[in-house]
């Protein structure tokens, strides 16, 4: 499959039966059996976070005190829960977290810091990392 369909969720059932050599039952019951398969996990819009009042956003690594399973889950359930988060990641090595923070602007970020986060128990560092410029690709 082209990177373009693979970008485009869009692209007509017209333009992908041009491209390549199937049928419109074939290219559906493909499609069927990629979603009854997982391989398609789901459909989503891409949303500009500016209209809806979310461009300003943080990557954010965070260590932990303390490894342990207890320690480790609570900490994932809480941050997760936070609607200001867009994405958590649990990673090998330093950061323990990787955690993309999406808020309306930099004074929404420091409350949320400051409220929410900064008295958890179970961090021990957090480092926020301010994006200068985005490119799509």
């Amino acid at each position: 499959m082209h990177r373009s369909h693979t970008q485009n969720g869009h692209a007509t059932r017209q333009r992908l039966l041009e491209d390549g050599d199937l049928t419109l039952g074939s290219l559906l019951r493909r499609v069927r059996r990629l979603e009854e398969d997982g391989v398609i996990t789901g459909y989503a819009a891409q949303v500009d976070p500016r209209a809806v009042g979310e461009g300003f956003e943080v990557l954010v690594h965070a260590d932990l005190v303390a490894k342990d399973l207890p320690t480790v889950e609570a900490f994932e359930a809480r941050v997760a829960g936070m609607p200001e988060v867009v994405e958590l990641r649990r990673m090998f090595g330093i950061p323990d977290y990787f955690i993309r923070v999406r808020v309306t602007d930099i004074e929404h970020y420091e409350r949320w810091l400051t409220s929410d986060v900064m008295g958890d128990v179970a961090i021990a560092r957090m480092d926020s990392r301010l994006t200068m410029k985005l490119l799509t690709i």
